[in-house]
């Protein structure tokens, strides 16, 4: 890799940590990166990323800035505002939230009924949705049995780590 590349790294890793994305993906030609956040086996954790910053920066020098990418990013500040809003308006109730940045789906193929609707009753561990995070299906599963009161996303629609995707009312 040579200097130009490692600064645009440095800035990637910069720009991702400042604007709190949990996870990016670039391909360009024959090359590939991918970033995460976290603490899942095989991801830097904040510190790690900090570190690698540094090693780059200390190998790369000054170099020209990195442009900044073409494709939006919904801000994690407004996705936590929005987060927070819904169970802020519906008090006592219990808030799933997505464990990762993916694409929220609600049925397991196109056409397919949805897994749970508002007012259906749930159990501990039922699969709610599923989010796809890097071309990988991932079942979200219930934390608590009890009735959906409302589903926050709508199908097909970006969600971020932590964001609000259903509220429940907890079974007594």
């Amino acid at each position: 890799m040579n200097a130009d590349k490692l600064q645009e790294l440095k800035q990637l890793i910069e720009f991702l940590k400042e604007n709190k994305i949990a996870s990016f993906e670039l391909e360009s030609g024959d090359e590939k990166v991918r970033i995460s956040f976290g603490n899942e086996a095989g991801t830097l954790a904040p510190a790690q990323l900090s570190q690698l910053s540094q090693m780059l920066s200390a190998q790369a020098g000054t170099l020209p800035a990195m442009h900044a990418p073409a494709t939006p990013h919904a801000s994690p500040s407004a996705a936590e505002s929005s987060a927070s809003a819904a169970p802020a308006e519906e008090a006592g109730l219990h808030t799933v939230t997505s464990p990762m940045v993916g694409t929220f789906y609600e049925s397991p193929s196109p056409g397919a009924p949805a897994f749970v609707k508002p007012g259906d009753q749930i159990e501990a561990g039922q699969v709610l949705c599923i989010i796809e995070a890097m071309k990988l299906m991932n079942d979200i599963e219930s934390d608590v049995a009890g009735e959906i009161v409302k589903r926050l996303v709508t199908n097909g629609q970006p969600v971020e780590y932590g964001q609000a995707l259903f509220t429940v009312r907890e079974r007594s």
